[in-house]
């Protein structure tokens, strides 16, 4: 089997970011954004999707977290498309539900060239509430710039009354992992691309 593995660089006036990225790995990450609560959520995402990653990002963290936020999401989404190349034989689709006290999150993915994702939407307290500067939005700017790059269809549904950013993400990131591990896996019985186009942007 063809290693699906790759190195990535993205230097601009803003951010400098490296990411060593193994798709079939064992779920090791070394993270190093300087927003401690991402750091945490991508330990997560790889941890449950057995994916190897490693990170290392400088930014403009004095001005505030979104550059590097919004970068990282974008080479991040650029070492997954790179690493599955032309995708053959891959499952494609994936779906994953994880609970946390009273949230459940739901994350179901189209690995399919054309890059789309919904904003996290809702109702609780914590669509207007932050921690240590970061927020549902910076979350959205995450997860669009890596769907987008990756050319991913992504959905993420929170159900949850509960106002702590921390238990409402954990889930989310904890499911992205494990539904994209589901989409990324080989299926023997594939032999070629898994689109009736014969292709996969």
């Amino acid at each position: 089997m063809v290693k699906r593995k790759t190195e990535i660089k993205r230097k601009t006036k803003e951010t400098d970011i490296a990411v060593k990225l193994n798709i079939d790995g064992k779920g090791k990450s070394k993270i190093k954004t300087g927003i401690g609560i991402l750091d945490h959520m991508l330990e997560l995402f790889a941890f449950h999707g057995l994916f190897d990653l490693e990170i290392v990002a400088t930014g403009d963290l004095k001005i505030d977290s979104h550059h590097t936020n919004e970068d990282i999401g974008i080479v991040l989404g650029q070492a997954f498309k790179k690493a599955l190349g032309d995708k053959k034989g891959i499952r494609r689709f994936g779906c994953a539900s994880v609970p946390m006290e009273d949230v459940l999150a739901t994350v179901a993915i189209d690995i399919s060239g054309r890059g789309f994702f919904k904003k996290v939407e809702g109702s609780s307290p914590i669509f207007s509430g932050n921690m240590q500067e970061y927020s549902i939005e910076y979350v959205n700017h995450f997860l669009e710039a890596f769907a987008k790059n990756m050319g991913l269809n992504l959905d993420v549904n929170l159900s949850s009354s509960n106002p702590d950013l921390h238990t409402n993400l954990e889930p989310a990131f904890k499911a992205l992992g494990i539904a994209l591990d589901q989409a990324t896996q080989i299926d023997p019985r594939r032999k070629g691309i898994p689109s009736t186009k014969g292709i996969i942007d």
